[in-house]
């Protein structure tokens, strides 16, 4: 398939607003590999697929993930929100016939990141938050670090993230906690904290 296949095809699986989005993110994406060196088109296809399976119901989603042999752990049971990504991975993978293991983790890790990372993920991550559309506080903050120093970027939105569900009481996934702390490594090492 080519892009404008895939964006039929998202175009058909979701709302406008989140259509938007998704071509918002491939934007960003397309604009981080450019500036980090990574491969754009494979930036272009996880950002516009990164939400394929955002909005089907809950027990599709369950579905494909555990098509996808994909056992999930006790905070994704307990937090379906998380679900999408895993499905999506899998979706991309085993309906859509991508079978690129860089593209396939740049879906399943967009929401919570994990340590050890790829480029390719990292902007898929720093995309979802910087998207044309995103209006939060500090957004402007999180677009000008994701241009000048990718885990800069990424700290930032960690940050955000994990002090967003502590206030609601929210679980955090290891997974989010693991990236934080890679992240931070990351940077001690470039002298960067």
């Amino acid at each position: 398939m080519n892009k404008n296949e895939y964006l039929a095809l998202i175009k058909d699986r979701m709302g406008e607003r989140r259509y938007i989005h998704s071509v918002n993110v491939a934007k960003s994406a397309v604009q981080l590999a450019e500036k980090y060196g990574a491969d754009v088109e494979k930036a272009e296809i996880a950002g516009i697929l990164h939400d394929c399976c955002k909005e089907i119901p809950k027990e599709e989603m369950l579905q494909i993930i555990l098509s996808g042999g994909i056992i999930l752990d006790a905070t994704e049971k307990s937090s379906s929100k998380l679900w999408h990504a895993l499905a999506g991975a899998c979706y991309v993978r085993d309906v859509l016939g991508i079978d690129d293991e860089d593209i396939f983790n740049a879906v399943k890790y967009h929401t919570t990141g994990r340590a050890g990372m790829s480029l390719l993920e990292k902007i898929i991550f720093t995309a979802d938050f910087i998207s044309d559309e995103r209006s939060y506080s500090g957004v402007e903050i999180m677009r000008e670090k994701a241009f000048n120093n990718i885990e800069d970027a990424m700290l930032f939105g960690l940050q955000f993230t994990i002090s967003d569900l502590v206030k609601r009481k929210l679980p955090i996934h290891n997974n989010a906690i693991l990236c934080y702390n890679d992240i931070l490594t990351i940077l001690e090492k470039k002298g960067l904290l």
